[in-house]
């Protein structure tokens, strides 16, 4: 059982890893040259919490009815608390 649970606390802490990874690869000033210095951490600061808020933001955008009409109230939270848990798996 231990083994099974060493094994998976790579795999929890890949996420963010590669979130950094795709951050770095952005990191990329007007000019194409990369980013360096302040630039460089204020961008990675910004894009990683882009990218942790990303789940949210989708799951807002889809938070429709069958009718096309945007959700509210109740409806709204449940559906985006469902979504939320649904990408996390």
């Amino acid at each position: 059982m231990a083994s099974s649970a060493a094994s998976a606390a790579p795999a929890a802490s890949a996420a963010p890893m590669a979130s950094a990874a795709t951050c770095e690869g952005k990191a990329v000033g007007k000019n194409g040259k990369p980013l360096a210095g302040a630039a460089k951490t204020a961008f990675m600061k910004k894009c990683e919490a882009d990218s942790a808020s990303a789940p949210a933001a989708s799951c807002e955008s889809k938070a429709i009815d069958k009718n096309g009409k945007a959700l509210a109230g109740a409806a709204k939270a449940a559906f985006i608390k469902k979504c939320e848990a649904d990408s996390k798996k």
